[in-house]
């Protein structure tokens, strides 16, 4: 079964060290059962060392030339980068590239023009005439000198910025001759802009650049799949042809999940009926949901934890996550799933039948700032998702919604029982079962040996979960004792 790894959060340390980590790590990271690493942007970024690389400058810079201040980007070199997805590739594991289109910042010299000032609560409505603004629109990279492309950027590019160089106003502009894109999310009326240069995908000439920059890279890094920054904000067409290209260019099918933030799951359905389902989605709402459980104080209805979520309306495209970069305490996106939940919720998304959840490094190693700490049984989650878990799966409720099992069958037997509440046990019975002996792994001690007729109690603590395994399954588990990291 497929598990993706987000091998970053945001509060990493500037020491260009990632890209080492990434390739020390590849065997450890195979082993433990993971298969696709998800990759933070490699590009150069407007901050330079300093950016997490959202804040996009050059995409053509891997950590080559000397700008913003530096050559390495945050996590590295150029050539510690394709040293890094190679050594993924050699582990037999597909390296997510972090795709961010929807913006250009720190560019290298101001457009003087007409733009008029925008209402930020609906970006649709003008707030006056058109008047002359200065803003940074020209990216004419100088240190590259045109190497790998000789595309240079201005204002007719975009569609928008939110900073007058002449005034010092940090207000919505929207350029003369400029309009929004249509095929965007309606949230505030056009959610078209998120910051900096606003990359214009109704201009021939940048959508060719983009598709020419994705072909470069493909071939450059040996990428074999995407995750899709900020969807939300750009044209809902335009990915199902670039994803094709890529294709084309790669010579095989491109797995690409897409961040389109919104708790609405209908705004998701929506996204993917419009781009043709050329991408998976992450499982906002299921995030969230999982967030309510955990701050329910035990009164959340586990029954309903998948009503009006994409793992419930479109599985296949669903990518089911508990935290992320954006999700963790300082972020913007802020919405944290308290720590005593997190083993609950990574059991309800890795050791059930999602198609590709994503773990968070932060959930793995432990946030850098020391605000949260590994999750416990994580890796062993993993391991047992690569090596045990099957299809077959079967679900048990208590009436009260206070309890939720389930039986997982296909390769050996996992049965998975957890609660928010109170302390819970449950009766199984199925003669397919008769003589085996399980352990929790959450506490090897206690084991279940199921009777001559395959029934057996099983149990759970107060507010965690109980996951049990054959105990000759659980003598075989190496990922306990790999040096994962450095």
């Amino acid at each position: 079964m497929e598990t993706m790894l987000q091998f970053f959060e945001w509060n990493l340390p500037d020491d260009g060290q990632l890209w080492n980590r990434v390739a020390a790590a590849a065997p450890g990271l195979q082993e433990a059962g993971f298969t696709k690493i998800w990759l933070p942007p490699s590009y150069k970024g407007q901050a330079g060392k300093a950016d997490t690389g959202y804040g996009v400058y050059d995409m053509y810079d891997l950590g080559e030339f000397s700008a913003k201040g530096t050559v390495e980007t945050k996590y590295g070199s150029r050539e510690e980068y394709l040293a890094a997805v190679q050594a993924l590739r050699k582990a037999k594991l597909d390296v997510v590239a972090d795709i961010v289109f929807n913006h250009r910042m720190g560019s290298d010299a101001t457009d003087t023009i007409q733009a008029a000032s925008m209402n930020w609560q609906n970006r649709n409505e003008a707030l006056g005439q058109p008047h002359t603004v200065q803003v940074w629109t020209r990216y004419t990279f100088p240190q590259r000198q045109g190497k790998y492309s000789a595309f240079t950027w201005d204002w007719q590019d975009f569609t928008g910025t939110d900073f007058d160089q002449a005034t010092g106003d940090t207000g919505l502009l929207q350029f003369e001759g400029k309009r929004w894109n249509d095929h965007v999310s309606r949230e505030q009326g056009n959610f078209d802009f998120i910051m900096g240069s606003d990359v214009d995908f109704t201009v021939p000439e940048v959508v060719q650049e983009l598709y020419s920059w994705g072909r470069w890279y493909a071939r450059t890094a040996s990428i074999s799949a995407f995750r899709l920054d900020a969807v939300k904000s750009i044209d809902s067409r335009f990915f199902d042809g670039w994803l094709q290209a890529m294709e084309q260019e790669l010579g095989r099918p491109a797995y690409a999940v897409g961040e389109y933030w919104s708790g609405n799951v209908q705004e998701l359905d929506q996204y993917l009926q419009d781009c043709g389902h050329c991408m998976a989605l992450f499982d906002v709402p299921l995030h969230h949901r999982l967030r309510q459980a955990a701050l329910s104080q035990g009164s959340f209805d586990l029954r309903t934890l998948w009503q009006d979520t994409l793992t419930d309306h479109q599985p296949r495209y669903a990518c089911a996550f508990v935290d992320n970069h954006d999700t963790q305490p300082g972020q913007a996106l802020e919405s944290w799933i308290p720590a005593w939940f997190k083993p609950q919720a990574y059991a309800l998304i890795l050791l059930r039948s999602q198609p590709c959840p994503c773990v968070f490094y932060g959930d793995l190693y432990g946030l850098a700032d020391g605000s949260a700490g590994p999750v416990p049984w994580l890796w062993d989650m993993v391991w047992i998702r690569r090596n045990l878990l099957g299809n077959d799966l079967t679900d048990f409720w208590t009436d009260d919604g206070q309890m939720l099992a389930w039986l997982v069958k296909g390769r050996s037997p996992v049965f998975v029982i957890l609660t928010e509440a109170d302390w819970k046990q449950y009766t199984l019975t199925d003669p397919e079962l008769a003589g085996i002996t399980f352990l929790d792994i959450t506490d090897p001690g206690h084991k279940v040996t199921m009777s001559s007729s395959g029934a057996g109690t099983f149990t759970c603590r107060p507010g965690q979960p109980g996951i049990y395994v054959r105990e000759e399954d659980w003598a075989k588990r190496t990922c306990g004792q790999l040096p994962l990291m450095s």
